[in-house]
């Protein structure tokens, strides 16, 4: 009788950790084109940051509702859409917050009451606005245009981005927005950046060397790789200046 009840005892005891691990692996982020979707990659350098094991879907370039949101042409953004333990979130806010629910010890946001403020203000500003920068100069990492210049309309969008960087790069001391340790801030400011190198735009030294550590982060050189390596293109964005 001791003999069978230890077998029986394992038995029990093994779907735990199978259970787990399966909820591991099916964790997944819906993006579209690496190349031209701003949306995709905050949503992917978050969850990269965050740490959470994940497996990528990329929609199809020929697919319409895609295609709408990358010429901004859709009411709503739903690419990037993170799916994990069963729980989907879409809109890079919604993703970003939680993750920082789900992986807290990531940092997502400050520790710092007023800094996580702070923080949550310029993803806010930056998911909502800038209109004229996203349509003036649309991510295309496999582009580069310089001395391109920049319509008259985008200026101000341009320079209050500049203004967020040096007053927190002033604040927290760099290298990135909310000092030593990579932000939800960084995530969404990271397709900026790009867009900024693209586009051969003009930036004050701290700006630009906010620019340069971005662009070197292991994550960005491993998407900006993905990006070049896609077949397709996207004629709308691909127009020459």
């Amino acid at each position: 009788m001791p003999h069978a009840a230890r077998p029986k005892a394992a038995a029990k005891a093994a779907p735990r950790p199978r259970a787990k691990a399966a909820a591991a692996a099916g964790a997944t982020l819906t993006i579209s084109s690496r190349n031209y979707s701003s949306w995709s990659l905050r949503g992917w350098l978050l969850a990269r940051f965050a740490g959470i094991p994940f497996d990528v879907v990329v929609v199809p370039p020929d697919d319409a509702a895609a295609r709408r949101e990358l010429l901004l042409l859709a009411p709503s953004i739903l690419v990037p859409c993170l799916t994990h333990e069963g729980i989907k979130s879409w809109n890079v806010l919604a993703i970003a917050h939680y993750l920082d629910e789900v992986r807290p010890d990531a940092k997502l946001l400050p520790a710092d009451r007023a800094a996580r403020a702070h923080c949550r203000s310029i993803c806010g500003e930056m998911n909502s606005g800038f209109a004229n920068l996203r349509s003036s100069l649309p991510m295309n990492l496999k582009a580069r245009h310089p001395g391109f210049k920049v319509w008259a309309g985008a200026l101000p969008d341009i320079e209050r981005v500049a203004e967020i960087w040096r007053e927190c790069l002033a604040r927290y001391g760099g290298p990135y927005l909310f000092g030593a340790h990579r932000s939800m801030a960084d995530a969404l400011f990271a397709p900026v950046a790009t867009r900024f190198v693209t586009y051969d735009v003009k930036l004050d030294a701290a700006s630009a060397g906010y620019v340069k550590t971005v662009m070197a982060l292991p994550e960005m050189l491993e998407w900006i790789a993905a990006a070049r390596a896609e077949p397709e293109d996207i004629e709308e964005l691909d127009m020459d200046f």
